[in-house]
């Protein structure tokens, strides 16, 4: 599922959404609000922990409870933006998650203060795959022209996964200014990230996911089509387990109990793993239908093949828009898709761990003698 933060989402909400990935062998996003450590390597746990500007609920723990790092740099239905939860939603239970003051707004900076080039992100990068080696680290973008190049970066920059985020996803907490008429379809900055990473060879590095108002099989197989290898489900994983559409998200009064922190609204949630896991199981067979109907036996055989696709004409204007730069696809001869499991840091960056052994062995040798180290480095060692 995609990122929905506890904060954002009822503690009920976000177990939920947990457990029937977990169960299902999927993977759901903890959002950027942290999660209480009895969650922990329990079947309500998120897999996916994020860490966004703000750093809230960021800690060693937190980070080594993952299986996936997923850096924040953007949000896709409110770009230009950090996260945004209203005091009235930051009760003392979620205070304590965010380090943070019960009923103060919590606003996450729109760039992280420590991010400022590619090469600070792949610092960052380095960090995450340092702390919590068997985790894969993914970095979220949004989609957006000139996204490609971004992403081109992060994957030198030795991220595993990428992930294009487009304007159709909801959001939790944010005021209704933060999120209409703001953002640009997933189709727009997946197909141009598929083509920059695959035209500089590096598409079969890393691995495509993408989200913003995916529902159906349909949208499935086309964002496979147009190079995705991994789909996040949000909005509509929430209307799965019950949530109502009633556009109160910020104003912590959700009749359903989806999406607030009262404890009388609280109750009424009566969403259930099994809901989830219903909605999910749909797609798949939705999925296997429309492969079978293409004369597909896999999802792997149709990643990256924007050919398969055909521009529908509907109506007087937008039907005759030219829409040829979304099916290109650069001749370069290789595969479509990513076929490695991690993008694995190389040998010379791990500097530190170097120095950590000449120190021990020369501590090892004399306890009582000063320690003097030369080494040449460069810009690549971390």
């Amino acid at each position: 599922t995609a990122a929905m933060s506890l904060g954002a989402l009822s503690a009920e909400a976000h177990e939920t959404l947990a457990i029937a990935m977990n169960r299902i062998g999927g993977m759901s996003n903890s959002g950027e609000g942290g999660e209480a450590k009895d969650r922990y390597f329990t079947e309500r746990a998120s897999k996916i922990k994020q860490i966004a500007s703000g750093r809230f609920g960021v800690t060693p723990e937190y980070l080594m409870s993952a299986e996936e790092l997923q850096i924040k740099m953007a949000q896709g239905s409110k770009p230009g933006e950090g996260g945004q939860l209203p005091g009235h939603k930051v009760t003392a239970e979620i205070a304590v998650l965010r380090h943070s003051t019960a009923g103060v707004a919590l606003i996450s900076p729109p760039p992280h203060h420590d991010i400022y080039s590619i090469e600070d992100l792949a610092q960052l990068i380095f960090d995450l795959k340092t702390i919590n080696p068997t985790a894969k680290v993914s970095v979220k973008l949004v989609a957006e022209y000139g996204v490609g190049t971004i992403a081109a970066g992060v994957a030198k920059g030795y991220a595993d996964i990428i992930h294009i985020s487009g304007h159709n996803g909801g959001t939790g907490a944010s005021p209704l200014s933060s999120v209409k008429y703001a953002g640009l379809p997933w189709e727009i900055g997946l197909a141009e990230t598929h083509q920059v990473l695959l035209a500089n060879g590096m598409r079969t590095r890393v691995t495509l996911r993408t989200d913003g108002g995916l529902a159906t099989g349909r949208d499935v197989v086309m964002a496979a089509m147009l190079g995705a290898d991994e789909f996040s489900f949000g909005t509509s994983a929430m209307i799965a387990e019950g949530c109502i559409m009633a556009r109160v998200c910020h104003k912590n009064s959700c009749p359903v109990g989806v999406a607030t922190q009262d404890p009388e609204l609280r109750k009424k949630f009566d969403g259930t793993p099994e809901m989830v896991i219903n909605f999910m199981s749909y797609i798949a067979e939705e999925v296997r239908c429309l492969l079978a109907e293409l004369g597909y036996r896999s999802l792997d055989e149709i990643i990256g093949h924007p050919e398969l696709l055909t521009q529908a004409v509907h109506g007087r204007e937008a039907g005759y828009m030219d829409l040829h730069p979304l099916l290109y696809v650069p001749d370069t001869g290789s595969a479509r898709r990513n076929v490695l499991p991690t993008n694995e840091l190389p040998e010379e960056s791990n500097l530190g761990y170097r120095i950590v052994e000449q120190v021990l062995a020369s501590l090892r040798a004399n306890p009582e003698a000063p320690i003097r180290l030369a080494q040449k480095i460069n810009n690549t060692q971390r």
